[in-house]
């Protein structure tokens, strides 16, 4: 009998403000339902933005005033999802949290906006957020059933080149996979953010945990990501979910020095769906604003697939070799 769902990937691009893009990802998801789409997955720092080609008026050993304000204005977009610097995902999921005094919840309330969007419209949805805890920026990602609100959420272990200058290095414990049923299909569904998928030993810390669902939210549109995404697919036995934006340098916000002066493409998305065979099944979409990637995927595919290849199990020698990630279990979730 066919484990059959519909998974979806939304190029869509980080709008002015925070209201606007929250109301974009709500359209977007609506015409997702309206389609039969179960889980739709929306691109890296979607909440927020990613500061593409900003310099925030840094090199070694020097910053400028210029600079400084830049940073201001992009703390100014990030999310309070109202969960601390240390990153206690299991209290903060379960609102174990101290609340502030004349309020009902922490944070800015985007956690209950986007729970809201998900109950509404009976769709599971994975956002990348531009996270701020206590005064560090975060790149995360944040999963959210329409049943059961948040289930989980995980920051971004190691920010590439100069992100490092803006966003905090996440703990490795929030690689912990989350699991969800939809329509009677068990999903172990796991992210790793852009170019985390060029880490080969945190992509295996995914497979270790037997994920049938793999999110590659991006900001990467080069030729060498759409390879990338079907080896991922083919070693993890996973579908692969893939999604990034598509914005010109006319679009970028105004604080961001624009280097060319024209209307040229800064991020021109690839945004793709994969099979557990490296089969690539939608994608990739380019210099599509706003396209909607979606494919039927049958997650039996992911147990066809281990009879030759299981990179966690069967396969992996594990009487030869040893794998282990401090603070993280990575025992398959149930």
């Amino acid at each position: 009998m066919p484990k059959i769902l519909k998974l979806a990937a939304a190029q869509c691009r980080t709008l002015s403000t925070t209201a606007e893009t929250l109301a974009q990802l709500e359209a977007k998801t609506k015409e997702a339902a309206s389609t039969g789409v179960d889980l739709i997955l929306f691109p890296e720092v979607y909440l927020g933005g990613y500061p593409k080609s900003a310099s925030f008026g840094a090199v070694v050993g020097e910053r400028t005033t210029d600079g400084y304000t830049q940073y201001l204005k992009y703390c100014q977009g990030a999310v309070d999802l109202g969960d601390t610097p240390i990153g206690d995902v299991d209290a903060w999921v379960d609102r174990k949290l101290a609340v502030p005094r004349g309020t009902d919840h922490r944070g800015d309330g985007t956690r209950e906006e986007l729970e809201r969007i998900a109950k509404m419209t009976g769709v599971f949805i994975v956002s990348g957020v531009l996270e701020r805890a206590g005064g560090t920026l975060y790149c995360s990602v944040v999963y959210v059933c329409p049943k059961l609100g948040t289930i989980g959420k995980r920051r971004k272990v190691m920010p590439t080149g100069s992100e490092r200058l803006v966003w905090g290095q996440g703990s490795p414990k929030t690689l912990r996979a989350v699991t969800t049923e939809i329509r009677g299909i068990k999903l172990t569904l796991a992210a790793a953010i852009c170019w985390e998928n060029y880490m080969p030993l945190l992509r295996q810390a995914l497979y270790q945990q037997n994920v049938n669902l793999y999110l590659a939210p991006t900001a990467d549109g080069r030729d060498t990501w759409m390879p990338l995404m079907q080896t991922v697919a083919f070693e993890s036995r996973a579908f692969v979910v893939s999604c990034n934006q598509v914005y010109t340098e006319e679009q970028l916000p105004e604080w961001i020095d624009r280097r060319k002066g024209d209307n040229s493409v800064v991020s021109r998305g690839g945004s793709s769906i994969v099979s557990p065979f490296g089969k690539v099944l939608a994608g990739p979409s380019w210099e599509k604003d706003g396209d909607l990637l979606a494919v039927e995927a049958d997650f039996e595919d992911c147990e066809r697939g281990r009879l030759d290849l299981d990179v966690a199990g069967s396969y992996s020698r594990n009487d030869s070799f040893t794998f282990a990630v401090e603070g993280l279990d990575l025992s398959p979730p149930q």
